[in-house]
C-alpha cells in the first residue's frame, strides 16, 4: 500500500534533500519502530539501529548502499557518506558490506520522479520512503496564495506488518521534520 502527502520544500536546500531526509527518517523511525522492523520468516524483528539504504541509479540498474547510524550523524556527515556511496556505486566498486543490512530505504527519482511513483520495498524491509519531483506551485500560506516549492513524499509499506494509520503518521512526521516545526502546512491550489 502507498500513502502520499505534499511537502513544502521552500527554503530547503534541494541539493541536500537526500541527507536531510535520511536524518529526518531515522528520527521518525524511533517514533514508529514497526517501520524499522524487517520480516525474518514469519517473525517481525524490531531493530534499534538506523542503517538506511539509499537507492542509487547506475548504468547497471538500481543498487541500494547503506548509510550507517543515520540517527547519530549530522546532515553534513550523512551527505559526505551518501556522496561517497553514490560515487562508488556508479563506479561499480561497492563492497558487499556496503550493500547489506539496511533497516529502511529512501529513494528519490529527482526530476525524473514525476508527481508520484510507487517504489518497491527493499526486502526484507517492510517499507520505503519516496521523494518525488519538487516544482514551483501555488500554495496557500496565512490566507495568501504564494509560489512554493512543493513535492510529494510517499511511504509504500507491507500492510501485513504496518497499518495505514502508522504509515501515514510516519510519513507526516518525516514531512514535519523536513519542513521544520515552525512551518505551517501548505494547501496547494
Amino acid at each position: 500500500v502507498t500513502f502520499v502527502e505534499e511537502c513544502d520544500f521552500t527554503g530547503i536546500d534541494l541539493g541536500a534533500v537526500v541527507p536531510l531526509t535520511l536524518r529526518a527518517t531515522a528520527h521518525a523511525l524511533k517514533e514508529f519502530p514497526e517501520l524499522n522492523a524487517p520480516l525474518e520468516g514469519d517473525e517481525i524483528v524490531y531493530l534499534e539501529r538506523y542503517d538506511l539504504g539509499v537507492a542509487v541509479r547506475t548504468d547497471a540498474g538500481i543498487v541500494v548502499p547503506v548509510v550507517r547510524s543515520c540517527d547519530a550523524r549530522s546532515v553534513d556527515e550523512i551527505d559526505g557518506e551518501v556522496r561517497r556511496l553514490v560515487e562508488a556505486a556508479r563506479a561499480g566498486v561497492l563492497s558487499p558490506e556496503e550493500l547489506r543490512d539496511s533497516t529502511f530505504t529512501v529513494t528519490s527519482a529527482g526530476r525524473l520522479g514525476g508527481i508520484l511513483m510507487t517504489p518497491l520495498i527493499n526486502h526484507p524491509e517492510v517499507a520505503i520512503l519516496g521523494l518525488h519531483r519538487v516544482v514551483a506551485r501555488p500554495g496557500v500560506r496565512d490566507g495568501q496564495i504564494a509560489v512554493r516549492e512543493i513535492g510529494n513524499v510517499s511511504v509504500t509499506f507491507d500492510h501485513r506488518v504496518v497499518d495505514g494509520l502508522q504509515a501515514a503518521a510516519f510519513c507526516l512526521d518525516v514531512i514535519g521534520r523536513l519542513q521544520g516545526a515552525s512551518t505551517p502546512p501548505v494547501q496547494s491550489g
